[in-house]
C-alpha cells in the first residue's frame, strides 16, 4: 500500500470516527425532560463555557455529553503529577515507550475516576428537570455518561493511532466548529440593520485569525553548535537551534484564565453576604477590575503550562549528551540560567498577545455596539487555528514523505 493510499485511509478513519463521536451526542438518555433543561442550561455562564468544548452536550444530555472533557482534564493532572512526583518523572524519562505506555494508562484510569465525578455532578445539576430522580437513576446516568466519555476517550485514541491529527484536538475542534451555525442565528438581525458594520467586523474577524496563526507559529531559535566546529568560524553558520515558541501553551492559558474567571459569577449565586456580594459584583461589572483579573490569570496560567511543557534542565543535559551548546553561554548551570531567561521573556510577550487576542469581541463591541463572536469567541478561534495547523503540517508530512519516495525511486 502507497503513502497516497495510506493517507486516504487515515482520513477516512477519522472522518468516520468524528461522525459518530457527533451523533452519540444526540443519543438521549431517557428519564429527563430535555426542553425544559435546554432552556435553564442557556443561561448558565459555566455550562454554555463547558459546551463549547461539549459540541452542546450539557445542553442534550446524551451518552457522550461529557465528550472529551475528562479526558483533556486527567492529561493535565497527569502531567502535573509527572513533575510533582520523581517516580513518575523517572517512569517517563528513562523507561522509553513502555513508560509512555505506563503513563497513558495513569491517564486512563484519571479519566474514569473523573467522568464518574462529573457525571455525579451532572446528575444533581439536572435533579429538577428529571420525571423520577432516586438512586437507580443516578447509577444509570453515571454509568451512561462515564461509558461514553470512556469511549470518546479511546474514540481520540484511535485518531492519534491510525488517524491523521490529535484524536483530542479534532474532537474538541468538531465540537467548536458544530456550534457556529448556532452562533450565526444571533447576527441574523443585524445583518439586516447594517451591512457595512458587519463587513467590518468580519474583517476584523480575519484580523484575529491571521494574529492567531502568527502567534501559533511564531518561534525563537536558539543556536546550537557541536564541540567540532568550535574554532572553526566558518562553520559557524548552522541550521541547528533550538525552536521556542513564543506561546509555548498554546489556548490552555485561555482556556484555563476562561474557565477560572466564571468562577467569581459562580460564587455569586451561592453567597448571601452582603460584603462578598458587593465585592464579586465589583470583579464582574468593572470592566477595569475584570480586565486586570483576567489578565493576571493569563500570565499566570502561561508561565505554568510553559513549566509543564519546557523543562531546561532537561534541555542542557540533552545538549552535554550531545557534545552541543549555545554559542558564547557555557554548558550546564550558565545555558539553564540563559534558556530560562529567553522563555520567561517569551511567556510574558506571548501571554499579553493572548491577553489582547482575547479581548477583541470586547473591543470589537465597544467600536460597533454589536457582538459579532458572542457565540464563537476567540478562545474558540485560537483552538480551532490551532488544530488546523498541526493536522495540515501531518498532511503536509505525508505528501513531501510521498514525493521523496518517488524521487528515491
Amino acid at each position: 500500500m502507497d503513502r497516497r493510499q495510506k493517507l486516504v485511509n487515515k482520513i477516512t478513519i477519522t472522518l468516520t470516527i468524528l461522525f459518530i463521536s457527533r451523533i452519540g451526542i444526540f443519543i438521549p438518555i431517557t428519564g429527563i425532560n430535555q426542553a425544559e433543561l435546554a432552556e435553564s442550561i442557556g443561561k448558565n455562564t459555566i455550562i454554555n463555557f463547558l459546551n463549547v468544548f461539549s459540541g452542546g452536550g450539557f445542553s442534550t444530555i446524551g451518552i457522550f455529553s461529557l465528550g472529551i472533557i475528562p479526558y483533556i482534564n486527567s492529561s493535565i493532572i497527569t502531567q502535573l503529577l509527572v513533575k510533582i512526583l520523581p517516580n513518575l518523572e523517572e517512569i517517563q524519562k528513562n523507561e522509553g515507550e513502555l513508560g509512555k505506555q505506563k503513563i497513558t494508562q495513569i491517564t486512563r484510569y484519571l479519566t474514569i475516576v473523573w467522568a464518574i465525578i462529573q457525571s455525579i455532578s451532572v446528575s444533581f445539576l439536572i435533579k429538577p428537570y428529571t420525571f423520577n430522580w432516586n438512586v437507580s437513576f443516578l447509577v444509570d446516568l453515571v454509568i451512561a455518561l462515564t461509558t461514553g466519555s470512556v469511549i470518546i476517550m479511546w474514540f481520540s485514541e484511535i485518531i492519534t493511532e491510525y488517524g491523521i491529527g490529535n484524536g483530542a484536538s479534532l474532537i474538541i475542534f468538531q465540537n467548536i466548529v458544530s456550534n457556529i451555525p448556532k452562533s450565526l442565528k444571533l447576527y441574523e438581525m443585524n445583518i439586516e440593520k447594517n451591512l457595512m458594520i458587519i463587513i467590518l467586523l468580519l474583517s476584523s474577524c480575519i484580523g484575529i485569525l491571521i494574529i492567531n496563526i502568527m502567534i501559533q507559529d511564531s518561534k525563537r531559535k536558539i543556536s546550537i553548535i557541536s564541540s567540532k566546529q568550535i574554532g572553526q568560524k566558518e562553520k559557524l553558520n548552522t541550521q541547528n537551534y533550538i525552536p521556542l515558541k513564543i506561546n509555548q501553551g498554546g489556548v490552555m492559558p485561555i482556556v484555563f484564565a476562561s474557565a477560572a474567571i466564571t468562577i467569581p459569577q459562580y460564587a455569586l449565586l451561592k453567597t448571601s453576604n452582603p460584603n462578598i456580594t458587593r465585592l464579586l459584583n465589583t470583579l464582574i461589572s468593572n470592566n477595569f477590575c475584570y480586565l486586570t483579573l483576567y489578565s493576571i490569570f493569563i500570565i499566570i496560567f502561561s508561565y505554568f503550562y510553559s513549566s509543564i511543557i519546557l523543562n531546561t534542565k532537561d534541555i542542557a543535559e540533552n545538549l552535554q549528551k550531545m557534545s552541543a551548546s549555545i554559542p558564547n553561554v557555557r554548558p550546564g548551570e550558565e545555558t539553564i540560567k540563559y534558556l530560562n531567561k529567553i522563555i520567561n521573556k517569551l511567556t510574558f510577550i506571548g501571554s499579553i498577545f493572548l491577553f489582547i487576542i482575547a479581548q477583541f469581541p470586547l473591543i470589537i463591541f465597544k467600536v460597533t455596539q454589536i457582538n459579532l463572536l458572542q457565540g464563537l469567541g476567540t478562545t474558540s478561534l485560537l483552538i480551532l487555528v490551532g488544530v488546523a495547523i498541526d493536522t495540515a503540517k501531518q498532511v503536509q508530512t505525508y505528501i513531501i514523505s510521498e514525493q521523496y519516495d518517488n524521487i528515491m525511486e
